[in-house]
């Protein structure tokens, strides 16, 4: 019998409506208000003046270890704001730009990050969890959401955050899998800045792009530049419409880059060149 193919290889998609230098492409560009224009510019500042104060407070010893999202703020904004406020957000330890956006008080992430309890706990009226410190965990608890949403028919996206690092645990693929088989309505982000803290993505994994690990789940996967707040909008505006329509999951790889320190307790001298 001649060997057969029985899946032939999928293409995975690259979205980017904004270039470097700024120009935009105006077949792509979604169809925003100048307001919600405005709301993101504004979320996106705060998000990166709130991430240089914090910074700043650490080294002073005001607060503990706190994780930089500078570079991140894009991916962030670009996709939380395609939610309700009756949807989920689930995030990792690295999305304080979403978390203001989504209602969070400055005042409760800086208790957080000075050790106080109830800095982590969200609103009676929040949809959202708290932040989660171990990698890829919040994973598993983001589909458990959409599958109870699932199940009691509510008309509900949950939205999880991770970073590359957390696609080498397990937590990632078996979130994936379960996500996969009963069709959740649950829309993973990505934030794939290079860096799992010391060790870069070419040492992480051999595939060429993390939204093609979709396809071994049955999940359609789309990368986008994660600088592009246009193209991070427009592909989570999709993946949320999909996954609200009963179409399932969608996996998003937003190709970013982290220009600071893992968190105030790392050195990247010690293993980044000085050229990047």
């Amino acid at each position: 019998m001649p060997r057969i193919v029985l899946e032939p290889r999928f293409p995975v998609e690259y979205l980017s409506i904004l270039d470097s230098d700024g120009n935009l492409d105006t077949a792509l560009e979604p169809k925003l208000a100048a307001d919600d224009l405005r709301s993101l510019y504004r979320a996106m500042v705060l998000g990166r003046r709130l991430d240089e104060r914090m910074v700043r407070l650490q080294r002073q010893g005001r607060i503990g270890t706190f994780a930089p999202i500078k570079g991140q703020e894009a991916s962030q904004m670009g996709s939380a704001f395609t939610l309700r406020r009756t949807d989920w957000m689930v995030p990792s330890f690295r999305e304080t730009a979403a978390m203001i956006w989504r209602g969070w008080p400055i005042e409760k992430l800086l208790l957080f990050f000075a050790g106080h309890l109830e800095g982590g706990q969200p609103g009676r009226d929040q949809h959202d969890l708290p932040i989660t410190i171990p990698v890829a965990t919040q994973l598993p608890h983001a589909v458990g959401l959409a599958y109870a949403a699932q199940y009691r028919g509510d008309d509900v996206v949950v939205m999880a955050y991770f970073g590359d690092g957390a696609t080498s645990e397990g937590d990632f693929h078996e979130a994936m899998n379960f996500a996969g088989v009963w069709h959740v309505p649950v829309v993973f982000v990505c934030q794939n800045n290079q860096w799992a803290i010391s060790v870069p993505l070419k040492k992480q994994t051999h595939s060429r792009t993390i939204a093609q690990k979709a396809l071994a789940y049955g999940l359609p996967g789309i990368q986008v530049d994660g600088n592009d707040v246009l193209a991070v909008y427009a592909a989570a505006h999709e993946a949320v419409d999909r996954a609200r329509a009963g179409d399932g999951p969608t996996l998003i790889e937003c190709v970013t880059y982290r220009l600071g320190v893992h968190t105030t307790a790392d050195d990247p001298t010690k293993y980044r060149a000085d050229e990047e």
